[in-house]
């Protein structure tokens, strides 16, 4: 009876949403023949068939209606053929108020494939194509979710907060799907990553220990074995030109006044790449699915935020809509966008209430940014060894001297690497004094920082070699590991001072509201020494980072306005009480975090 449906999506709902409409995709060989009603005197608002007879779309109002079971009802001729069940399941309490990740918290990104696998069953599927191979840099390495989930205490005792974790639906390309963005099915963890029971469960298990879950969602592409893209609901499914177009990755045309249409249109409407079929946003179809796709992971995972791939790439107007969709159901759920613009007014441009895109009259609804200019500078400035106009930490100065722009500067999302740059002690050839500087600068201005997994001990990686390079695996992650730096007996002396240093420094963090929302006051740098201060009213922490390759004594006279009546500043490292009355000594490429006090 039921053979003729093949997919139901969403595959169940949820009761007492804010938007009470639901549009149901039934998938089916000649589905669309059929006509259909819902049991129980569920109100259908619209029945929507396309060109392709496999799909019906069928929306309900759910308003008033409580938690249970109906049933949609197909029939030819007025003849009952055949029915399917379907649920409206009961909220979480308190389920649109959820918390979300803020600039209190420390972001720890991490790919799956590469960071622990803790359950070799599942290295490999008989549904997937693509096989285990670690041996390969670019092939399936077996990390999966079991084996994030037994290393929430390692997170914890590193000071993270928050996990961003890349994308965990199907990927079934043939080669190269451990990065998953590829997508086959978005609403199916892949197997080799465990099974959505899995998901909840580790949402389920960093909520005991407070921590947050952000899911990586992609909403410009998926993979070209996505088994829609094989059967397209409509032709205007994804974006199509008559032979392969990829876009011009040229984004200010979004703002570009003088712009060319055949250039927007590439620009919107290109392909990512050939195996990653652009989807029409336009389409209202394709923006409801996504929408919904979206809302479900939320609701079924008990999410805490998202991070949107290359956010800038959709349909403007039609992406803003689907992040306000998600944020009128959830008002303080936290969403950042990867927009790699670096220029800051094209960056605010994309923030919510941004007066950049206002000019415009346009409104992104996107709560945070991915500061890629921060980015940038951080993964240069350490090896600019003299300061100057446009050099070394002046360059810093320069980039904060820009936050006005910005209708909500702390609500960027900070960071020095990722897992498509190169890796920061890569850049800084294992410079730790390099690295405890960029670490410094990320735990004490505004923002939200984020750390890229392996870096807090010494793991490095160049981009230019490959992609692969810069997402090696976690050394302790598999079973017979010569090294295991998950544990302190496991690391090298070297791994434990990146990993001490970088515990020591976000631990502190996590409890100082001055540096998560206090205010900030910077003194242009000299000699390419660089201060600032953040403060509230429960404090006051003065940040002193020497860029130079000298010994600089810097007297305090000048920062005056901030350091007031605080007579000594413990170092937050050492412990070390030190006078800020007169005169500081800094060592040659040195950061100093004092907590002022009276």
């Amino acid at each position: 009876m039921f053979a003729q449906i093949n997919r139901v999506e969403p595959p169940f709902w949820y009761a007492e949403m804010h938007n009470p409409e639901l549009q149901i995709m039934i998938y089916g060989k000649n589905i669309a023949k059929y006509q259909i009603s819902v049991s129980n005197s569920i109100p259908i608002t619209n029945v929507q068939r396309t060109e392709n007879p496999n799909y019906i779309f069928v929306t309900i109002n759910t308003k008033n209606i409580p938690p249970k079971d109906f049933f949609l009802i197909f029939k030819e001729k007025e003849k009952v053929i055949f029915t399917k069940k379907y649920t409206l399941k009961q909220r979480r309490e308190n389920s649109a108020q959820r918390k979300s990740y803020d600039a209190s918290d420390m972001m720890y990104l991490l790919m799956p494939d590469r960071f622990s696998n803790g359950n070799p069953n599942n290295d490999g599927d008989a549904s997937t194509t693509e096989k285990y191979n670690r041996e390969s840099p670019g092939g399936r390495h077996g990390g999966d979710i079991q084996g994030i989930m037994n290393h929430l205490d390692y997170f914890q005792e590193l000071g993270a907060t928050t996990l961003w974790i890349t994308p965990l639906c199907e990927d079934n390309d043939a080669h190269h799907s451990y990065h998953t963005y590829g997508q086959s099915d978005v609403y199916k963890i892949d197997p080799r990553y465990g099974t959505n029971e899995d998901y909840v469960r580790l949402a389920s298990e960093m909520h005991k220990k407070n921590m947050k879950l952000v899911l990586d969602y992609v909403t410009n592409h998926w993979g070209l074995e996505h088994w829609m893209i094989k059967d397209l609901p409509t032709h205007n499914w994804i974006n199509q030109f008559e032979n392969y177009t990829q876009t011009n990755h040229k984004r200010t045309l979004v703002h570009d006044i003088h712009a060319s249409k055949i250039d927007t249109k590439t620009c919107f409407d290109g392909w990512f790449v050939p195996l990653m079929p652009d989807l029409n946003q336009r389409n209202p179809l394709v923006l409801n699915y996504l929408t919904q796709n979206a809302i479900w992971w939320i609701e079924y995972a008990n999410l805490d935020g998202f991070r949107v791939d290359t956010y800038n790439y959709a349909e403007p107007n039609a992406i803003a809509k689907w992040t306000k969709s998600i944020t009128d159901e959830y008002p303080n759920f936290n969403i950042v966008g990867e927009i790699s613009m670096r220029s800051q007014a094209q960056l605010s441009y994309w923030q919510k209430d941004s007066p950049i895109g206002k000019i415009q009259n346009f409104n992104s609804n996107l709560p945070s940014l991915m500061d890629f200019i921060l980015s940038d500078e951080l993964l240069s400035i350490f090896n600019e060894d003299e300061g100057g106009w446009g050099r070394g930490m002046e360059k810093i100065y320069d980039n904060f001297a820009n936050d006005f722009l910005y209708p909500n500067v702390n609500n960027l999302l900070i960071f020095a690497e990722n897992h498509d740059t190169h890796r920061v002690n890569h850049v800084y050839n294992n410079d730790i004094r390099k690295y405890k500087m960029t670490m410094a600068i990320l735990a004490t201005v505004r923002g939200i920082p984020q750390l890229y997994y392996g870096s807090e001990i010494g793991m490095a990686g160049n981009k230019d070699k490959s992609d692969e390079d810069i997402r090696q695996d976690f050394p302790g992650g598999w079973e017979g590991d010569s090294n295991n730096a998950f544990t302190k007996e496991g690391r090298t002396e070297m791994q434990n001072e990146y990993f001490d240093f970088t515990s020591k420094l976000f631990h502190w963090r996590k409890n100082k509201s001055a540096v998560h929302f206090g205010k900030m006051t910077h003194y242009i740098p000299e000699n390419n020494v660089y201060v600032y201060f953040r403060y509230d009213s429960a404090g006051s922490v003065m940040v002193l980072i020497n860029n130079s390759n000298e010994t600089r004594t810097i007297n305090t006279h000048r920062f005056q306005e901030n350091i007031g009546n605080y007579k000594t500043g413990k170092d937050v490292i050492t412990g070390q009480t030190i006078d800020v009355t007169k005169e500081i000594t800094l060592e040659p490429k040195s950061v100093l975090i004092l907590e002022l006090n009276n």
